[in-house]
């Protein structure tokens, strides 16, 4: 698992510095998946075209993982800006280009059982 994690940090990385700073990337294993991991973003510069955005990210999965990673990935979900969540979560768990691990936790609502926080800070944070 920390090779993938490893993989996904370098994708977070690399995307920010093409389309700009993430406010939220993660991965999130929901207590109904059974070992799928959903890919979790939000973006200032996501709002403007949210299946493009979904395009490029899946694209760059593609790309950094093999198969046998692949498989592992159910689905890329974009988090609203606005939603009312977001601010509560960047204040508990602040990184950047990193991964904190959280086990057992309900985000957006849903319980999570397995989480890998790559990025959480808000633009003031990263400003």
């Amino acid at each position: 698992m920390k090779n993938l994690i490893e993989k996904f940090s370098k994708i977070e990385q690399e995307i920010s510095k093409e389309k700009g700073d993430f406010e939220f990337f993660a991965l999130f294993l929901r207590e109904d998946a059974i070992d799928k991991w959903d890919i979790v973003v939000a973006a200032d510069w996501i709002k403007h075209n949210k299946w493009e955005v979904m395009q490029y990210v899946a694209g760059y999965v593609q790309r950094s993982l093999d198969v046998t990673e692949i498989v592992n990935i159910s689905k890329i979900v974009i988090i609203d800006e606005d939603n009312p969540e977001l601010p509560m979560i960047q204040n508990t768990f602040h990184i950047e280009h990193g991964a904190i691990e959280i086990k057992d936790y309900t985000f957006f609502g849903l319980s999570i059982k397995h989480a890998f926080i790559i990025t959480s800070a808000s633009q003031k944070q990263l400003a």
